[in-house]
């Protein structure tokens, strides 16, 4: 049981990184991406994903993924986790959100603008890029879904989102979200 749950919790958390990665930007704030950069942003982040440099995105690379954070964290590599290892990583972690200060300034300060990408939940990237629909997520798919959010962000369509144009969408989404939130509550 402590195994599934800790195969539960690391597959949950190879998904956010796996979101996190492709919407990591540059160290110094930017005022605006143009879509250049996007695409280049995009050819990166399929880089860093392809685990196993087979040109598609697929399970063995979340699997690939999965092990290398669970060879990171279990130290002395018996195989399981110890309460000890477990909170090392949950100290490290702490320590390094404590130094980065409130998200939203954080946010701000390093993207110039919210992370967007890869949203929707486990199976979220997947099912927004995979085009086809077999599972697997070329880089031609990826890239190409890359582009779509990005002119989906850039609203007077003149190939640069603005820090202003990706806080409407992020107010836009969040306006849609409650929305949603009591539909369901009132059902």
């Amino acid at each position: 049981m402590r195994k599934l749950t800790l195969s539960l919790a690391a597959g949950a958390a190879a998904l956010i990184a796996g979101a996190a990665a492709y919407a990591q930007a540059p160290e110094a704030p930017q005022p605006q991406l143009t879509r250049a950069a996007a695409e280049q942003r995009s050819e990166k982040a399929f880089e860093r994903l392809d685990a196993n440099r087979d040109g598609k995105l697929d399970a063995s690379d979340r699997a690939d993924r999965q092990k290398a954070r669970f060879d990171k964290i279990d130290t002395n590599h018996d195989g399981q986790l110890s309460y000890a290892e477990f909170a090392a990583v949950r100290s490290q972690r702490d320590g390094a959100r404590a130094e980065r200060g409130p998200r939203g300034e954080r946010r701000m300060a390093q993207r110039g603008f919210g992370r967007g990408f890869g949203r929707g939940g486990p199976g979220g990237m997947i099912r927004m890029t995979d085009a086809d629909n077999d599972g697997t997520i070329t880089r031609a798919e990826f890239k190409a879904a890359a582009l779509t959010r990005f002119d989906r962000l850039d609203a007077d369509k003149d190939g640069t989102v603005t820090r202003e144009e990706a806080k409407a969408a992020r107010d836009s989404m969040r306006q849609r979200w409650q929305v949603r939130r009591e539909a369901q509550r009132a059902s």
